[in-house]
């Protein structure tokens, strides 16, 4: 049963454990990062633009001078980038976690494809974490870990059924967004039910951060840089909005608190902004058909097959 006492503030003592974050060199994934390594935590920093993630972990070790980090590169649209650091983390030994993080929140205009053959926004935010988190099961099944992954609260606000998630007749940047966040979530709960079915002593669970902007978020060199004008609008919005440093509390008590059990979607108490809580998903993230659906479209669009009987031996 999850805490009902549960201070973001006060994390319990991580030292020795190891996590994995991916889009850590901004919003979410940064905050995260630095939550988990003032906690004591071994963290991999990942992100696919090698000068911003430097920054990011230089302005983390401004901040945190005693912080265990290392970075790696990582780009989720790309399955050659996902194999070939899931085959470097592999041979590092036991994982704790695994955050989900990385994702295109400003899709373009028109639709775009990855080398690899999918839609651009679905690819980034779902479809190469689905890939790497398959990969590193077993790591993740050797430390009975567990892998978080970040949902949205557009699932609630425009819950299109993805019956063409590649948005090959229907794209729109707003809808490749929500469908991308749909499937997100909906392999997360696809996720834990075929873990459990398995064996597999690994949680997935599902997040989401509420309404985090940019103009609310503490000014970091390198992370977070915000204008004036961004600053002013957001400002306007504070009754409603929250800085990052806080969307990212459900997505640490998430990948942290092991009394919250796999399956469980976590979110700020007021749905926007507040302390992280257990929440209510959006109905559509958790129909069975639209999940195996979606599990079909991932391991057709990655050919990645999740090794659940290996995973299941590693104890």
């Amino acid at each position: 049963m999850a805490r009902p006492d549960w201070d973001p503030q006060l994390l319990p003592d991580l030292h020795g454990r190891t996590y994995l974050v991916t889009g850590a060199n901004a919003g979410l994934g940064y905050f995260s990062t630095e939550q988990l390594a003032r906690a004591g935590a071994h963290v991999v920093m990942t992100g696919r633009h090698p000068n911003r993630l430097s920054a990011a972990r230089s302005a983390l070790l401004r901040r945190v001078p005693d912080a265990s980090v290392e970075s790696m590169l990582i780009d989720t649209s790309n399955l050659g980038s996902v194999r070939a650091a899931a085959a470097s983390v592999r041979g590092r030994g036991e994982l704790d976690g695994l955050l989900l993080n990385a994702g295109i929140v400003h899709p373009p205009r028109q639709r775009e494809q990855t080398q690899d053959g999918s839609e651009l926004v679905l690819a980034t935010n779902a479809l190469g974490h689905y890939a790497l988190a398959g990969e590193l099961l077993p790591t993740l099944a050797a430390a009975s870990g567990r892998m978080v992954w970040v949902g949205s609260m557009s699932t609630t606000i425009s819950p299109y059924d993805p019956v063409d998630p590649q948005l090959v007749d229907s794209y729109t940047p707003w809808r490749a967004y929500v469908q991308s966040k749909i499937a997100t979530s909906v392999l997360g709960f696809e996720a834990d039910r075929r873990l459990r079915d398995a064996g597999v002593h690994v949680a997935s669970l599902v997040t989401h951060p509420g309404y985090s902007t940019s103009g609310r978020t503490p000014g970091i060199h390198g992370v977070n840089e915000p204008s004036r004008m961004t600053r002013f609008v957001d400002n306007l919005q504070a009754v409603v909005a929250q800085s990052k440093e806080h969307g990212a509390w459900p997505l640490v008590r998430a990948l942290v608190d092991r009394d919250i059990e796999g399956g469980a979607f976590v979110g700020p108490r007021a749905g926007t902004r507040g302390a992280p809580v257990i929440a209510k998903p959006s109905r559509i993230v958790r129909r069975t058909d639209i999940a195996e659906r979606l599990w079909s479209l991932a391991e057709e669009a990655t050919r990645v097959s999740w090794p659940f009987a290996r995973a299941a031996r590693v104890r």
